[in-house]
């Protein structure tokens, strides 16, 4: 399963307030428009819709811990691993190393990703 690890907790009801939506139109299309806090401010959901060869939507999740931050898709969403699904989860970490420039990637088994950890 793609995962984005960072080596500490955010606060996802100021990062809600952070968040842009995020369009981009290539070759296909990511549209990740809203994100969801739950009420214990532990996760956050970002629906997200992807049109390639393939029409996928499905969700990505970010979960905080005292020690970690983790992105991921949400497991019962379940879709297929694509490049284009892989840059979306890439494109809401930029996000959170846009806003946090104190965070650093620490794991991750995504190869695009590999590459803003070099950049750190």
């Amino acid at each position: 399963m793609p995962h984005i690890v960072f080596d500490k907790k955010i606060n996802l009801v100021e990062f809600s307030k952070k968040f842009k939506p995020i369009f981009i139109k290539k070759e296909f299309l990511i549209k990740i428009s809203t994100i969801f806090v739950d009420k214990d401010s532990l996760s956050a959901l970002l629906p997200t819709v992807i049109i390639s060869k393939l029409h996928q939507e499905f969700f990505i999740e970010i979960s905080t811990s005292k020690l970690k931050t983790t992105i991921r898709l949400l497991p019962i969403s379940n879709p297929k691993k694509t490049n284009e699904v892989k840059e979306s989860m890439m494109l809401v970490a930029r996000q959170i190393l846009d806003n946090y420039n104190n965070f650093k990637i620490t794991k991750t088994n995504i190869t695009q990703v590999k590459s803003l950890m070099a950049l750190q």
